[in-house]
């Protein structure tokens, strides 16, 4: 039996756009704090799985508003920022046939001109997913998701040091720090869900 993901789809981006008129009426009424939040990341969630970044962007900033001491919203706002890097960058990168072991900062004209181009949009995007993704971790220092995409983020960046080798070098020495630091995390955390035995 073949299933119409058309129709699937459209069904599922109704219930999500109902769920989020509900969670909506929720932080219109006179509401208490815990259920604005929760609201909000409800909301904040369906539209981060429907990829509308900008609208996710503002809930998960709202519940930061709300609980500063919130870990998910600013992860989440940092993992949002991974991605509006990320896809541009190799989107660029196909279109140029580059392998991806090939730098952005190669000497040829064409990536070195990618490089500036995607640098000049995505910098302050990096940046503001390296700072959330940090306060995070602050939050909670065992956060071996926020570690690995902390990973991530500095990956962006050294690919994005388009003239500064030293510094890309020091971005991806960077980047493995914290991939480590994330795998130590999640065996610790693991270790810790297991309990004593």
């Amino acid at each position: 039996m073949r299933v119409n993901t058309f129709v699937d789809a459209q069904n599922n981006l109704a219930t999500a756009e109902k769920a989020i008129a509900r969670y909506q009426q929720v932080l219109d009424l006179n509401s208490n704090t815990d259920q604005k939040i929760n609201s909000a990341k409800g909301i904040a969630y369906l539209y981060l799985n429907l990829k509308r970044w900008d609208d996710a962007r503002k809930y998960y900033q709202m519940v930061s508003g709300l609980d500063p001491n919130d870990s998910e919203a600013p992860y989440s706002l940092g993992v949002i920022d991974w991605t509006q890097c990320y896809q541009p960058r190799m989107e660029a990168r196909v279109r140029l046939d580059m392998k991806p072991d090939k730098r952005l900062n190669a000497k040829k004209p064409a990536p070195k001109k990618l490089c500036n181009e995607l640098r000049a949009r995505k910098w302050t995007v990096i940046e503001d997913g390296i700072d959330k993704l940090d306060r995070a971790i602050q939050l909670r220092p065992d956060y071996d998701d926020a570690m690995a995409y902390m990973n991530l983020m500095y990956r962006e960046r050294a690919d994005l040091e388009c003239t500064d080798l030293s510094a890309r070098d020091q971005d991806l020495k960077t980047a493995d720090e914290w991939i480590d630091k994330a795998m130590a995390a999640r065996k610790a955390n693991a270790k810790k869900a297991d309990g004593p035995r």
